[in-house]
């Protein structure tokens, strides 16, 4: 296959993948593929269990289609396998057409189905983003959760040496005391637990639940919110250099035609 004929299909399927029509299309599957997952937990009648599998294929069939037409119209193909998204999109894909319905791995086969819903993220960019900042604040967020850790641990060992006696079940030990205090920090009927010890005779146990909750809940919190925040906007900054980048890398080809085709038709006057 000649360069230009190339170039022509790899122009026509980028125009395929680019095309709102078409993006919207492929989200619908991604939503109509969500619904036969859900309808599988449900009894169904073998007719019904065999319509389910004929769609399941064209759904998988339709998403190799998907796939294959953003790769074709990808213009350097090993930039395509660059972006972990396509990684995983073309992992789940190819999982999919393995027919392991039959056999001992057909609850992976069901697993993998589950996580088609997942490639909702890979074709809308705002939750591509959304996805993309989340990792990308994980390590920073890493030791506010050890700090919180930390606070955890020492009211956990606290509330274990003076509130064991109130109530075993919620602070008998080390372990039980970190699973009240979540309970505390989530606000879930954490009152009863607090108005517990304190008809137990530690009157003062307020001052305890309400430092632990400044802490865990609002402070160490908003700052993992405020990390967040921060990171996205850096993300959005780095998805417009990239669109700014990649349309100044459009705009050179062009250029370069243009000039090319001046000089030709001045080549040509000049023979006149």
């Amino acid at each position: 296959m000649s360069a230009p004929t190339t170039q022509k299909l790899q122009i026509f399927f980028d125009r395929i993948r680019s095309n709102k029509v078409f993006e919207m299309f492929v989200v619908g599957v991604i939503l109509f593929s969500a619904v036969i997952i859900g309808i599988h937990s449900y009894e169904l009648d073998s007719r019904v269990v065999q319509i389910m599998a004929v769609l399941d294929l064209a759904i998988t069939l339709f998403f190799l289609f998907e796939l294959s037409v953003r790769f074709l119209g990808e213009p350097e193909k090993r930039r395509f396998f660059r972006q972990g998204w396509n990684v995983f999109d073309t992992l789940i894909v190819t999982v999919s057409l393995i027919p392991i319905d039959e056999s001992e791995l057909a609850l992976l086969g069901r697993l993998i189905r589950i996580f088609r819903v997942l490639r909702m993220v890979s074709i809308i960019p705002e939750l591509r983003i959304l996805v993309n900042s989340l990792l990308r604040a994980l390590p920073q967020m890493g030791y506010v959760c050890l700090l919180i850790f930390i606070i955890f641990y020492i009211y956990a060992a606290v509330g274990t040496s003076l509130f064991a006696s109130v109530n075993p079940v919620l602070w008998g030990d080390i372990a039980l005391a970190l699973l009240t205090l979540f309970r505390v920090m989530t606000f879930e009927d954490w009152t009863d637990v607090m108005y517990e010890t304190m008809d137990a005779g530690f009157g003062w146990s307020w001052i305890f639940y309400l430092s632990f909750i400044f802490l865990t809940a609002f402070a160490f919190l908003n700052m993992i919110i405020g990390i967040v925040v921060k990171v996205l906007e850096e993300e959005h900054q780095r998805e417009r250099d990239a669109l700014n980048e990649s349309e100044a890398d459009g705009a050179e080809p062009n250029l370069r035609d243009i000039q090319q085709q001046l000089v030709e038709l001045r080549a040509l006057v000049e023979k006149r």
